[in-house]
């Protein structure tokens, strides 16, 4: 349980972004993506470029959430990130 509040912690105090309620529980990726776009743009805590912000802010969710994240889950979140390149005018990372 330790960590979990402590990721809770980061999630809602990092000086990463001040997040948007529920940026992370849309099933739509598009959603998330924007939702965290304005959450970068917005706050005033952040130290990196938005881009930079909400794409590790994304990435630090997925991670922490781990083997606990149901696959489709995982897939709605790891298509955000490219929804999130889009949002911020970023090329499409090859694969």
């Amino acid at each position: 349980m330790a960590n979990r509040k402590w990721s809770q912690g980061v999630t809602e105090h990092s000086d990463a972004l001040d997040l948007e309620k529920g940026a992370f529980e849309a099933r739509d990726p598009k959603q998330i993506a924007q939702s965290l776009k304005r959450s970068a743009e917005h706050s005033k805590r952040r130290k990196a470029s938005p881009f930079q912000s909400a794409m590790s802010m994304l990435t630090f969710f997925i991670n922490r959430a781990g083997k606990n994240l149901p696959s489709s889950r995982k897939r709605v979140l790891s298509d955000a990130k490219g929804e999130l390149r889009k949002a911020f005018g970023k090329p499409e990372k090859g694969g």
